[in-house]
C-alpha cells in the first residue's frame, strides 16, 4: 500500500495565490491544490488500488502526501506520474523572513505548515539575499535574536501583567462606585469620567500586549483574554485590531501598506515625498497648509468616537466575528446598565462621548509620538532591522512614562521584537543600541513632551 493517509491542512485563500497553472508541485512528495480546484478529486495510486475522494468545497488548499498519485478533477482532468523524492527536511529558521519569524513563537508548529510549501534550495552561484537588504545587519540581527532568546527575555512576567489587569478593573469599578456613593453633580461626573478614561487607555495598552501573544507563554490564553479586555472591557473586536496592527508591523510607516498611513492624502499629508508628489501631480483634498491646527481637533479626539467605533463594526460584520460582537455588545450593554442607569440617559450619552473624546486623545498622542516625525514613504524593501528604525523612535524612560505609554516610549524594541514583554524592554536596549552604533544608524530617544511637539512641528513643516 503506497498511500495509507491522506491529510488535508487549511492554508492561503485562492486571492492569495499568484500562480497561473490550477496546480502546483513541490520538489518533496507533496501536491498542492489551490483553491480554486473546487469540487471533488478522486486520487488513485499506482501498484495498487486506492481511491480517496475528497471534497474540497469547505477548504482551501489539499495538500496530498504520497509516492505516485493520479489526479483527476471533475473541472480539469490531470493525468500527472509523478516520482517523489523522500519528504524534505522542515526549513530552518534562517531561511524564513525576518518578519515571519518575528511574529511566530512556537516555531516547530509554524514548521509543520512551511514544510509542504518547501520548493528546494537556491543554487550556489544564486544570491540569499536582495540586493535592497544589508546582508551583514541582517546576520547580525539574527545573532542578536538568538541571545535575546537565550537571556530570556521572551519570557512573559504573567504575575506582572495579571496586576495590570487588576488596576484596570479596579479603576473600571471605582468609576461607577463614585456614582453611586456621591451621586451624578459635575464633581463625581469628572471623577468618574477620568477613573474610566485610564481604566480605558490602561486596558488598551494591555489588550496590545495580549494581541502580541507577550503575556502568556500558550496562544491560546493570550487570544481568550485579548478577547475579554479588548471586547468586553473597551468595546472593540480583538481581530479587528489584530488584522490591522500586524499590517502596521510588517511595514511600519510605509504608504499603502500600513493601515496607520491611510489618513493621507485625505485628511492629512505625510512624508516629505508624498508631500511633493502631491504638489506635483497638484492634489489637495484639504487645506494641508492649516493641518498642524487643524491635528487638535480632528484625529486626536475624533479617532475613536467618529472611526474606530464604526470600522471595527463593519470588519466585525464583513467578516462574520460573531463571538467577538457577543463580547463587544456586553461591553455596551455594562455600560448602560450601570453608567446609563446612573446617569439617565441624557447624561449617559454625554459621559460616553467625553470618555471616548478623553480616550482617544490620549491613544493618538502617545500611539503617534514614535512614528508621524519619522520617515512616511512608500515600500522601499529594505531589510526588516532598516524597515523598523526608520519608522519608529523613542521616548526617555520614566516610571511615569512607562506607565502613562504602556511601555510604548520603547518603540523601537518594540518593533524589533513584537512578542518581546513590555517589562523587558529596557534590558534589551543596550543591545539594539550597539547594534545600531555598529551600522551608524540613528537611535533616537527624546523626552515626552517633546515627542508630543514634534508630532505638530512635522506636519507643520509639511505644509
Amino acid at each position: 500500500m503506497i498511500v495509507q493517509t491522506v491529510c488535508l491542512w487549511a492554508w492561503f485563500p485562492a486571492e492569495d495565490w499568484s500562480c497561473e497553472q490550477d496546480w502546483m508541485e513541490t520538489s518533496g512528495r507533496h501536491l498542492i491544490f489551490p483553491s480554486k480546484v473546487l469540487g471533488s478529486l478522486a486520487i488513485s495510486c499506482k501498484q495498487d488500488t486506492c481511491i480517496t475522494t475528497i471534497e474540497l468545497s469547505v477548504i482551501n488548499t489539499a495538500v496530498i502526501p504520497v509516492k505516485e498519485v493520479i489526479v483527476e478533477s471533475v473541472f480539469t482532468q490531470y493525468s500527472l506520474a509523478c516520482d517523489f523524492l523522500s519528504p524534505p527536511p522542515p526549513p530552518p529558521l534562517c531561511d524564513l523572513q525576518d518578519a515571519f519569524a518575528a511574529f511566530h513563537g512556537n516555531k516547530t508548529l509554524v514548521n509543520m505548515f512551511l514544510n509542504p510549501l518547501l520548493v528546494g534550495e537556491l543554487a550556489p552561484d544564486q544570491p540569499t539575499f536582495e540586493p535592497s537588504k544589508n546582508e551583514s545587519l541582517i546576520m547580525d540581527f539574527r545573532e542578536l535574536c538568538t541571545t535575546v532568546e537565550k537571556m530570556g527575555l521572551m519570557k512573559p512576567n504573567s504575575f506582572y501583567f495579571l496586576a495590570l489587569l487588576f488596576h484596570i478593573l479596579l479603576l473600571d469599578v471605582a468609576s461607577w462606585l463614585i456614582l453611586i456613593y456621591f451621586g451624578t453633580s459635575l464633581l463625581p461626573f469628572v471623577a468618574s469620567l477620568g477613573l474610566l478614561t485610564i481604566a480605558q487607555v490602561q486596558a488598551a495598552w494591555l489588550q496590545h500586549d495580549l494581541g502580541h501573544l507577550s503575556v502568556f507563554e500558550k496562544t491560546k490564553w493570550n487570544h481568550l483574554l485579548h478577547q475579554f479586555v479588548m471586547c468586553h472591557l473597551i468595546g472593540a473586536s480583538a481581530k479587528w485590531w489584530t488584522l490591522l496592527h500586524s499590517q502596521h508591523h510588517a511595514k511600519p510607516n510605509c504608504f499603502t501598506k500600513d493601515p496607520d498611513t491611510d489618513i493621507h492624502p485625505f485628511l492629512f499629508t505625510l512624508g516629505k515625498s508624498l508631500s511633493v508628489e502631491l504638489g506635483t501631480k497638484k492634489i489637495k483634498y484639504m487645506p494641508y497648509n492649516y493641518q498642524h491646527r487643524y491635528f487638535f481637533v480632528t484625529m486626536p479626539p475624533l479617532l475613536f468616537p467618529a472611526f474606530f467605533h464604526f470600522h471595527t463594526f463593519y470588519i466585525v460584520f464583513k467578516k462574520k466575528l460573531w463571538v467577538d460582537l457577543a463580547w463587544q455588545l456586553s461591553c455596551f450593554i455594562r455600560l448602560f446598565l450601570v453608567q446609563g442607569y446612573l446617569l439617565g440617559p441624557k447624561n449617559f450619552l454625554l459621559y460616553y462621548f467625553l470618555f471616548r473624546v478623553l480616550e482617544s486623545s490620549w491613544f493618538v498622542w502617545v500611539s503617534q509620538m514614535s512614528h508621524i516625525p519619522m520617515n512616511v514613504d512608500y515600500d522601499k524593501n529594505l531589510d526588516w532591522v532598516s524597515t523598523q528604525l526608520q519608522a519608529t523612535c523613542n521616548v526617555h524612560q520614566s516610571y511615569f512614562n512607562d506607565w502613562f505609554t504602556g511601555h510604548l516610549n520603547f518603540q523601537i524594541e518594540h518593533h524589533l521584537f513584537p512578542r518581546m514583554p513590555r517589562h523587558n524592554f529596557w534590558k534589551v536596549t543596550p543591545l539594539v543600541k550597539s547594534l545600531c552604533h555598529k551600522y551608524g544608524i540613528e537611535y533616537k530617544c527624546k523626552p515626552l513632551l517633546t515627542a508630543f511637539a514634534d508630532i505638530l512641528q512635522y506636519v507643520s513643516v509639511l505644509t
